[in-house]
């Protein structure tokens, strides 16, 4: 069992306390109704490897409904440190302030984990890395989408090339209308933006997909509100085996465009369309006649029931002869990450999210963004 106290008791830091704190994994102890929903088969019970010492905010009202839910309160970052009995420091404050919090807790002797973006640049990433090193404590990114059932269930698809050898893959995210980030995720100056938020976890993915390097990158980012941030984002990675993958995300939905994943293979078409994993198929093409040939000249004449213009087109082809492969949902670890860093604090594990990881993919995003300033395609790796 492994102390760990909070940093930060926002919107996110509340969730891990929720989390942490009842020992369930879900940031809503409010909603009980999900965990019915869910496949509960392997998920680690955190009260059994975690306990919450506690959480520090600057903000009282946080600090009030801390107590509300009978969680200590420390009255400083500086007394968290000073704990002998924490073990861990979870960051989940504002992304600017993560690289200093993250140095000095491991300075003090705590492991940490640290929200993502873990920074907001490469460089300030190396430098806690290096203090990783040189302390011999754990940073470990808290990338945990990458046991979200829907990119389980597209990694199934592409890793056993259900729809033949992958060619491409459309990752799509968004909601939210059109007002843009909110709060701190607005300024620039805090480590805001759509990019820093949400291409954390939808760059990762596709690059736990696809381990070849990445060639080229495209990105054309969007502003709709007059923010100095990204407000959204259709970014294209082209990698060195010839794989291409499109992602899209921001704020410009009202909700968010389905499918979410589309994989495009030799064989077939893998879609799923929800987080939860629902809508999850291959559509695979049947093989042709090879002996076919069409005779036009004893085709029928078809004459347009519309004007040209006006809705679809009549010689359009018709649709393919397909087999469907519905996909079961996955069952899975929603608290694989938590698991994976006591194993890895107490030696029994090698960290699957590493800061080598975390630090690839901001390079990625910081590539991306230049893209988008220069309106042009960046050389990769």
């Amino acid at each position: 069992m492994k102390n760990i106290a909070i940093v930060g008791c926002g919107n996110m830091g509340g969730g891990h306390a929720l989390a942490i704190g009842y020992g369930t994994g879900y940031t809503d102890w409010q909603l009980p109704q999900i965990i019915d929903d869910e496949v509960e088969a392997v998920t680690t019970d955190i009260s059994k490897i975690l306990h919450l010492s506690g959480i520090f905010d600057i903000d009282e009202k946080r600090q009030e409904w801390a107590r509300g839910e009978c969680f200590h309160v420390y009255q400083s970052l500086d007394e968290i440190l000073d704990d002998q009995e924490v073990d861990i420091v979870l960051i989940a404050v504002p992304n600017h302030l993560h690289a200093e919090i993250a140095i000095k807790a491991m300075r003090a002797g705590k492991h940490v984990l640290c929200e993502k973006p873990v920074t907001p640049t490469s460089a300030e990433l190396e430098e806690v890395l290096k203090v990783s090193k040189e302390t011999g404590r754990v940073f470990y990114p808290r990338q945990n989408r990458r046991w979200d059932p829907d990119y389980l269930l597209v990694k199934k698809i592409y890793d056993e090339q259900l729809a033949g050898k992958p060619l491409s893959l459309e990752n799509r995210i968004g909601g939210g209308g059109a007002d843009g980030p909110f709060g701190w995720r607005s300024e620039k100056r805090f480590g805001g933006g759509m990019m820093l938020d949400w291409g954390v976890h939808l760059i990762d993915r596709i690059v736990q997909m696809n381990k070849s390097k990445i060639k080229q990158i495209f990105c054309q980012v969007i502003n709709l509100t007059g923010t100095d941030v990204d407000e959204g984002f259709n970014l294209t990675l082209i990698f060195e085996d010839g794989f291409i993958a499109y992602i899209e995300s921001g704020v410009g939905h009202f909700d968010s465009p389905a499918p979410g994943w589309r994989l495009n293979g030799t064989t077939g078409i893998g879609e799923v369309i929800t987080f939860s994993g629902e809508g999850a198929k291959v559509l695979k093409a049947k093989p042709r006649d090879p002996n076919f040939v069409r005779d036009f000249n004893a085709l029928p004449v078809r004459k347009p029931s519309i004007k040209r213009g006006e809705g679809p087109s009549w010689f359009a082809a018709p649709p393919m002869n397909n087999d469907v492969i519905e996909l079961e949902r996955p069952i899975f670890d929603r608290n694989s990450l938590y698991r994976n860093l006591v194993d890895c604090i107490e030696g029994k594990a090698e960290q699957i999210v590493t800061g080598e990881q975390a630090l690839r993919v901001l390079k990625i995003m910081e590539a991306a963004l230049l893209s988008g300033e220069k309106n042009q395609a960046i050389d990769f790796e």
